[in-house]
């Protein structure tokens, strides 16, 4: 299972927030990008070479997912002249923007509202970059969020997740909501459940809080799940990124 440190960038800063609450935010960085620099350089440190080259850091553009356009340009192109791999989401809700996207250097592009709201966007995008375009998937007790967590919706996130693999998305993040910077653990249930239901590998996302959270997310590559996005338990210390990846390699 290969660790994904997180990176959400909110006014120029790395922040978090609690529940996706922008009212419950907190500033670990004024430099988002020498921070996804320092996650990135502690994952090469510590993994083998091919592993390493797979490796990405998550970047998410909270203005982006209100604004319903990407605000971070210039942060993309910086992380890609820093040889940084990157998948990112967050406000990617057109065509012209995946291109620009891609133009500055990312490895993967996720599509959340836009998935949702546009089939034709996401099977177009799945067809001109076939290995590059993710579907993020954010639920609140088992449905469908939209744009930022703030727009809640009916639809089941399974049944979403079938409909994104026939469309040729290459990968599915999964988010609890409920889960997401609580430190209290992710929704290890509910994502094996989702990702027994489809064949595009999982990214388990949200509330990792200690090692044993990713002792138990291990359990879950037999279904699929291949990584785990960390964010808040990085930045408050409660783990390093090499005790992260050790747990993460460890054999069950």
């Amino acid at each position: 299972m290969r660790i994904v440190p997180a990176v959400d960038i909110r006014g120029g800063l790395c922040v978090n927030l609690v529940q996706g609450d922008y009212q419950q935010e907190t500033v670990f960085s004024e430099d988002p990008v020498a921070q996804a620099r320092l996650w990135w350089f502690a994952l090469r440190d510590v993994l083998p070479a091919e592993e390493f080259s797979k490796s990405v850091v998550h970047i998410v553009d909270l203005d982006g997912a209100k604004a319903g356009q990407c605000c971070i340009l210039p942060q993309l192109r910086a992380l890609a002249d820093a040889h940084i791999r990157y998948e990112v989401g967050g406000g990617i809700r057109d065509m012209e923007t995946i291109a620009a996207v891609m133009d500055a250097g990312a490895t993967r592009v996720i599509l959340g509202t836009a998935a949702y709201r546009d089939p034709d966007l996401l099977l177009e995008a799945c067809k001109r970059w076939p290995d590059s375009i993710v579907v993020g998937i954010d639920a609140r007790d088992g449905k469908v969020a939209l744009s930022a967590w703030l727009e809640n919706t009916d639809c089941d996130a399974i049944h979403f997740a079938h409909t994104v693999e026939e469309a040729g998305a290459t990968r599915i993040i999964y988010t609890d909501i409920l889960s997401d910077g609580m430190l209290a653990g992710p929704n290890i249930d509910v994502t094996g459940k989702l990702a027994r239901a489809v064949q595009i590998p999982v990214t388990i996302s949200g509330g990792v809080s200690q090692l044993d959270d990713i002792h138990n997310a291990r359990a879950l590559t037999s279904a699929g799940v291949d990584e785990i996005i960390i964010g808040r338990a990085l930045y408050v210390e409660q783990f390093t990124v090499a005790q992260a990846v050790a747990a993460a390699r460890e054999r069950p």
